[in-house]
């Protein structure tokens, strides 16, 4: 799930952390259904499709919670994203970094964007999620 812990940050790149988040959806999809994933969030069909095949759109976390929530065995999508915002906050917390720490490592962004995204200010793509979610975990030690 996406706040689960990264087991190992330094032996998985963005890219891959980002892939298996979309894993995890493309799941919840193919056991829900793509028309009652549709039916049940505000996300278009065809990205919901395209996701289920396995393509790789820009998706936002909130979106990525609204289709695991989806899944009658998984917290509703406001339980997700607290949770989601919480683990990253948490692990700022137990490596000792700040946003402005954070922004200096992120090419893209800066540190009021970083705040505003991890707070739910402002939107925040799974690729984002990914990137943020496995820099932080790799300065936990």
């Amino acid at each position: 799930m996406l706040y689960d812990d990264i087991a190992d940050p330094e032996s998985v790149t963005d890219e891959e952390l980002r892939a298996e988040y979309l894993s995890e959806l493309t799941a919840v999809i193919e056991a829900v259904g793509v028309d009652a994933v549709a039916d049940a969030t505000d996300i278009d069909r065809e990205t919901i499709a395209a996701i289920a095949a396995g393509d790789e759109p820009t998706i936002e976390v909130s979106d990525a919670a609204a289709i695991l929530a989806t899944d009658d065995e998984t917290p509703p999508e406001d339980a997700i994203l607290l949770e989601t915002r919480d683990h990253l906050l948490m692990g700022m917390t137990t490596a000792v970094l700040d946003v402005d720490t954070i922004a200096a490592e992120m090419d893209g962004m800066d540190a009021k964007q970083i705040q505003q995204k991890i707070e739910g200010r402002a939107p925040m793509t799974l690729a984002e999620f990914s990137r943020l979610n496995r820099f932080i975990a790799s300065r936990q030690r």
